[in-house]
């Protein structure tokens, strides 16, 4: 976008801790505006307050991607406050590990409907007015676990399969865009985050990297990718 147009809004889904809180952080000090969501408001906001600190503009709002009510809610409340999401991050998710057999059906919906139906809700409530706007940037972060490439790798079942469910969502969306607005997939890596574990190579600041760079794309960039490490991967 031009210099002379007003600065980018972005929104990170699951952003009071681990990559998206540090995605908010390096959105920040770019000079985007953030809003960060999370569906537990007393940690949202305590995030938000603590990036708030010569970070920028940080705003909080209450999003539980899970429930459309929210997901409807969330945006329209941003409306009313005149925030035009420019920028959406899909980031989060649930896993939980086992093996198929043994896993119960409300697990199974839990996970589905957060990591995979999530983003098509968040997509659904912002993606439009990206159009409307004719400039948007839409990441999903996705993992290698949902690659049918490297085989729906990890221990979580339901986690890779509800991230290659996410991949489909990506590539489709992204077929569907028009003007200056892309739709990316990213897997950050095996990352320190409460779901990672102390035990992964990578810092929350790594794999924030490609996250951020999907993000803030020029206009000659992808559209309907699969990324890690900057670098196109397989679906």
């Amino acid at each position: 976008m031009s210099e002379d147009k007003k600065p980018l809004t972005a929104l990170v889904t699951g952003a009071n801790r681990g990559i998206g809180f540090e995605v908010c952080r390096q959105l920040a000090l770019k000079g985007i505006r953030v809003v960060l969501t999370a569906r537990d408001a007393a940690a949202g906001r305590e995030a938000a307050a603590a990036l708030s600190h010569g970070n920028g503009a940080i705003l909080f709002a209450e999003l539980d991607i899970s429930q459309e009510s929210s997901v409807q809610e969330c945006a329209a409340k941003l409306r009313r406050d005149g925030v035009s999401v420019d920028i959406l991050v899909n980031n989060a998710a649930l896993s939980m590990s086992g093996a198929l057999s043994k896993c119960p059906s409300t697990t199974a919906e839990d996970v589905l409907n957060t990591n995979a139906l999530g983003a098509v809700r968040t997509c659904r409530a912002f993606v439009p007015p990206m159009l409307e706007n004719g400039y948007g940037r839409v990441v999903n972060v996705s993992s290698g676990c949902g690659a049918f490439a490297e085989g729906l790798p990890g221990p979580d079942a339901l986690y890779s399969i509800s991230k290659a469910a996410l991949n489909a969502f990506t590539l489709r969306l992204s077929r569907e865009v028009s003007g200056d607005v892309k739709v990316n997939a990213v897997c950050p890596g095996w990352t320190q985050t409460r779901m990672g574990g102390p035990a992964a190579p990578r810092s929350a600041e790594s794999g924030a990297d490609s996250i951020v760079w999907l993000a803030t794309l020029g206009p000659e960039g992808p559209n309907g990718g699969f990324f890690r490490d900057r670098q196109r991967i397989d679906w």
